[in-house]
């Protein structure tokens, strides 16, 4: 499976509780970090809820 790298470009704060599961889940926990995983229909599903949040780096 191809992998994606997830940054987080947006505060948590103020987002309401489960986006802020969202993120912990992907394993966000601070701006500007980045992680990376693969490409299955439940993490795009997870980068959708918190579109505003993050951004997608190639």
């Amino acid at each position: 499976m191809p992998t994606i790298k997830i940054k987080q470009v947006k505060s948590r704060i103020g987002a309401p509780i489960d986006q802020k599961r969202t993120l912990d889940a992907l394993g966000l926990r601070k701006i500007n970090r980045v992680v990376e995983h693969e490409e299955t229909p439940s993490i795009l599903g997870m980068i959708n809820k918190v579109r505003h949040l993050v951004v997608v780096v190639k």
